[in-house]
């Protein structure tokens, strides 16, 4: 299972980057854990400037805008 988080306020990109992260993991059959972060102080401890950004198991994969759906499935391939 892939813990996933989207850094951000909860505008309207972030809240795009959550479903189109969501469609995807359910196309692909994938188990997701997936949480919001909305607490400035949090964001920033992961280096984030700019969001949303995403998190996978750890990792900052993407920030800045909502990724693409191609960019969501290379997160997706083994």
């Amino acid at each position: 299972m892939k813990e996933i988080k989207v850094l951000g306020t909860g505008c309207a990109n972030c809240k795009a980057t959550i479903t189109l992260i969501e469609q995807v993991a359910s196309v692909k059959a994938t188990p997701i854990k997936l949480e919001k972060v909305q607490e400035m102080q949090d964001i920033i401890s992961y280096g984030v400037m700019s969001t949303p950004a995403v998190v996978i198991d750890g990792k900052v994969v993407h920030a800045g805008g909502v990724p693409s759906r191609d960019k969501i499935n290379s997160w997706f391939s083994v």
